[in-house]
């Protein structure tokens, strides 16, 4: 009998693969909200103030990490998903969300973090650096909002960090001062200048697991986050489309004449139109930025729901029990979410699904020609975009984001075709 892996199965071994990897980046977390809220109690409104979305983002990554395990243990027999067998599909579908829900917990940097360029500049996957803790002077009161705040900025990486210094390799170690070096350009620094662990100065290693970028950055991190953006992107804008798809086309089906012939031109001209120059120029003329994104791509994006649902409701509508309700004095809405919706909801499931797939390929399309999300956000397609100019001497900085961008697309569109043969079984005969 063989043995075949459940989606349970691998969600445990990614929770207990985090634990293994990132330990010591859960107990910082843990202690940086135990010391938030202990400031909560001190003075609420100071803590409430403080609260931005770094902070926020990093205790609903410690939350989700907690709930798994539960939810595992109390719902696995209960909820069918979790028992079905892996395949790549729904595996890839599992790493990508608990990458998504969990990014703060896996990698501990800032996505646009960079420091020493000469040393940092282009590392090749799996490349390491030494690192040199210093000593940073805080003139600041020893209160609970400055221990929370300087803890805070420890945890919670920004773009740039002072309190480290990378170099290429250390020299020999003399009394008083330390020798590093940074592109064979020796440096000095002193000793006292440098944080102490149990006498010796701290000078760690770092490894750079997927190299880093033109600028020093993380290849790793920015793929992580790049893949919160895609998710986002494509889940707003395709909540913009169902809305305005199923609204309009129940309308146009349900009340039919002048309603239907306008709403069906009107999609019709969108149909016709170069969806991807109507973006493009919208973003071009208005400025880009993450929710524009968003926005444009789900109103360019309703049209083929649009269709689906006009169709089969002006089909439906003529069943006699659509009459019989009409007649009851039911009233519309309750129509549509009682008796329609039910009905035409696998079209629409299955529509949306490859909707998802085509907003995150028109995102990294967008991003790749400079009108994404903006330079505040990072995208596979801006890392694309920017790996292309050094594909000769730096593959990895387009190998990895391309790879993760076809991945994603494979995986949705597989999904999708997985999902309508499920609601159409007459597909596989």
């Amino acid at each position: 009998m063989k043995f075949k892996l459940k989606i349970w199965q691998l969600i445990s071994a990614l929770w207990l693969l985090i634990i293994l990897l990132q330990f010591n980046r859960l107990i910082e977390l843990a202690v940086l909200w135990i010391k938030y809220f202990l400031l909560c109690f001190n003075d609420f409104g100071v803590a409430i103030s403080l609260l931005d979305f770094k902070l926020l983002d990093s205790l609903l990554a410690l939350i989700f990490f907690i709930v798994i395990p539960l939810l595992l243990i109390s719902y696995r027999r209960r909820i069918k998903f979790l028992n079905y067998k892996l395949n790549f599909s729904n595996g890839v579908i599992i790493i990508l969300l608990i990458t998504f829900l969990m990014a703060p917990i896996i990698t501990s940097e800032n996505p646009d973090f960079q420091k020493n360029l000469s040393v940092t500049k282009h590392l090749t996957p799996l490349s390491k650096v030494k690192v040199l803790h210093l000593k940073i002077e805080d003139n600041y009161e020893s209160t609970l909002l400055n221990k929370f705040l300087i803890y805070k900025r420890e945890i919670i990486r920004e773009v740039f960090d002072e309190s480290i210094i990378y170099a290429d390799s250390m020299g020999e170690m003399a009394p008083d001062k330390i020798i590093y070096y940074q592109k064979n350009i020796m440096k000095e620094l002193p000793v006292e200048k440098l944080i102490e662990n149990n006498g010796i100065p701290l000078i760690t290693t770092k490894t750079f697991l997927l190299g880093t970028d033109e600028f020093g950055r993380n290849i790793f991190t920015r793929l992580v986050y790049s893949l919160r953006i895609s998710l986002l992107v494509g889940t707003g804008a395709v909540l913009i489309s169902f809305l305005l798809g199923i609204t309009m086309g129940f309308i146009a089906g349900y009340k039919g004449g002048l309603i239907d012939t306008v709403f069906n031109r009107f999609a019709e001209l969108f149909l016709a139109f170069p969806v991807i120059y109507l973006v493009v120029l919208i973003l071009a003329l208005f400025s880009s930025s993450l929710i524009a994104v968003v926005i444009v791509l789900g109103i360019s994006g309703w049209m083929s729901l649009f269709k689906i649902v006009r169709g089969e409701v002006a089909s439906l509508k003529q069943k006699d029990y659509i009459q019989t309700a009409k007649l009851l004095g039911i009233k519309t809405n309750r129509i549509l979410f009682k008796e329609i919706l039910p009905v035409i909801i696998a079209p629409v499931i299955v529509n949306l699904i490859f909707q998802f797939s085509n907003v995150i390929l028109a995102e990294s399309a967008l991003s790749y020609l400079g009108l994404g999300a903006g330079d505040s956000y990072p995208s596979w397609g801006a890392m694309i975009q920017s790996g292309q100019e050094y594909i000769t001497k730096a593959w990895w900085m387009i190998i990895f984001p391309g790879g993760c961008l076809v991945v994603t697309l494979f995986t949705a569109n597989y999904f999708g075709r997985r999902i309508n043969k499920f609601f159409n079984p007459r597909l596989d005969k």
